[in-house]
């Protein structure tokens, strides 16, 4: 049964039918136990994401409306396709690009809005500032982007949709080196980002593992203009590979700065969790970058290549991993919620725990026992502006 099927299928009480695109009918299951009781009209849930400050390039930032654009879509084809209420409505909060914007988004949508769970913040740092949050209050949060190693360990009430870097990059090196031959390689890592940070740990860990030496770490901080000092001694060094830990900001100009001081055209750039808006921006330098991520559009996981019709058809824009991982995460929340039956936290919470196998754009998704995502990771190469399979 694939996700739109189980989305369709899954009903209970006051006939809340989730059905998304492709659905030839909508099909209503009464559960034969007691019913619980009715849901309300409307689904408030929080969404917390940059709208300004230093993670944001302006109010259209191409990277940001991917992303949301990810929620709303999910959100459109089921409230579209139900045949009674609940509705689901988002309330978006601003977390102004910092902890304390996010801490303060969590608190507002918890306390004065009432939502019945949260999606966001995107990084892990911002994530890790957040999450108690949610913990303290018993509310649900599912952070659909952040991929450091041990958020989810902060509590029972906290999930996370994107590959953590310890599932992502051991297979994606090995995977890479096996492939390339390289046989020494240097790090660039930004040392203010909790993501960076738990990359670089996990490349050392991956490389001495399988024996390829580590030239150099070099370090920066978030948002730094200038980084072709760092690139400058990576090059002298003369590395088969560069493996970058840094977020979706600052990889451009990784890749840009790498080539204009003379990195080697066939030296790669190793990112995690590079998008199709990263790969726009650094233009020419991502030729040959290659990217272990958690989703491709090319894939054919069920409904994916429906996904990426109905993104560019609704947005006229291509969709990136964050739009999936945004789509994905409200799919899996309204299956929790449906299955529950219910908006109390305890039921939502117990309902994501036990998803296991469930059909999604990325994949059959489960959740692993401290609340973290559990599928393929894949990897991908830029060949003429576009990722292609590695």
């Amino acid at each position: 049964m694939n996700t739109i099927q189980k989305l369709c299928l899954l009903a209970v009480g006051a006939v809340l039918v989730f059905g998304l695109y492709g659905c030839d009918e909508l099909v209503s299951i009464l559960s034969e136990s007691e019913p619980p009781s009715p849901l309300p009209d409307e689904l408030l849930i929080g969404l917390v994401m940059p709208q300004s400050g230093a993670f944001v390039d302006g109010p259209d930032d191409p990277d940001i409306v991917r992303y949301l654009n990810g929620f709303y879509l999910a959100r459109d084809e089921i409230n579209n396709a139900q045949l009674a209420p609940p509705r689901i409505r988002f309330i978006l909060e601003d977390n102004k690009s910092t902890a304390e914007g996010a801490i303060a988004a969590y608190n507002k949508l918890i306390h004065e809005d009432g939502v019945v769970a949260l999606l966001g913040p995107a990084t892990s740092t911002l994530t890790g500032a957040a999450f108690p949050v949610a913990e303290e209050n018993r509310i649900v949060a599912i952070a659909p982007t952040s991929a450091s190693h041990g958020l989810s360990a902060l509590g029972d009430f906290v999930f996370r949709v994107n590959l953590t870097v310890d599932k992502l990059i051991p297979h994606g090196v090995r995977v890479t080196q096996e492939k390339l031959g390289y046989q020494s390689v240097a790090i660039i890592v930004d040392t203010l980002d909790a993501f960076s940070r738990s990359a670089n740990e996990v490349y050392a860990e991956t490389l001495e593992s399988i024996d390829v030496k580590l030239l150099t770490t070099e370090t920066f901080s978030t948002l730094d203009a200038d980084l072709r000092p760092q690139l400058t001694r990576i090059r002298d060094l003369q590395p088969g590979a560069v493996l970058v830990a840094a977020n979706s900001f600052d990889t451009p100009a990784i890749l840009v700065q790498g080539r204009e001081v003379g990195i080697p055209d066939d030296v790669p750039f190793i990112v995690p969790l590079m998008s199709v808006g990263e790969v726009q921006h650094a233009g020419a330098a991502a030729e040959g970058a290659i990217s272990i991520t958690a989703w491709t559009s090319a894939a054919d996981t069920p409904g994916n290549q429906a996904f990426v019709r109905d993104f560019i058809d609704a947005y006229d824009l291509e969709p990136s991993v964050f739009s999936a991982l945004a789509y994905t995460s409200v799919q899996l929340l309204v299956n929790a919620i449906s299955t529950a039956g219910s908006t109390d936290s305890d039921a939502i919470r117990e309902a994501l725990a036990a998803t296991s196998d469930f059909e999604t754009v990325l994949g059959g998704f489960s959740f692993d026992a401290v609340g973290d995502a559990d599928y393929d990771s894949i990897i991908l190469v830029v060949r003429d502006g576009a990722f292609q399979p590695f």
